[in-house]
């Protein structure tokens, strides 16, 4: 059965335990790159948060049988989300 990973901060990354995905806390560059070379072979889909992708940025490309997702960053989310409404 394929897996989905998330690797990221713990407090960014937790809730998407809840829909099943393997959870791979990371704080640091070590631990990201630590939980990328220890995800099971039937890993599919890895959802990162930003700061995981760039520690991750030059891993990825050592699993291309894995899907890498990047989180939108929280302040460019927001940004987002305030944006003047577009005339229709």
């Amino acid at each position: 059965m394929a897996r989905i990973a998330v690797i990221g901060e713990p407090l960014r990354i937790y809730g998407y335990g809840l829909a099943g995905a393997l959870i791979c806390p990371a704080r640091d560059r070590l631990e990201a790159i630590r939980a990328w070379r220890e995800l099971p072979h039937d890993t599919v889909v890895v959802v990162l948060t930003p700061n995981a992708a760039d520690w991750l940025a030059e891993e990825l490309a050592s699993r291309p049988d894995a899907l890498p997702v990047v989180l939108p960053d929280a302040d460019a989310a927001v940004a987002w989300a305030r944006r003047p409404e577009v005339p229709r």
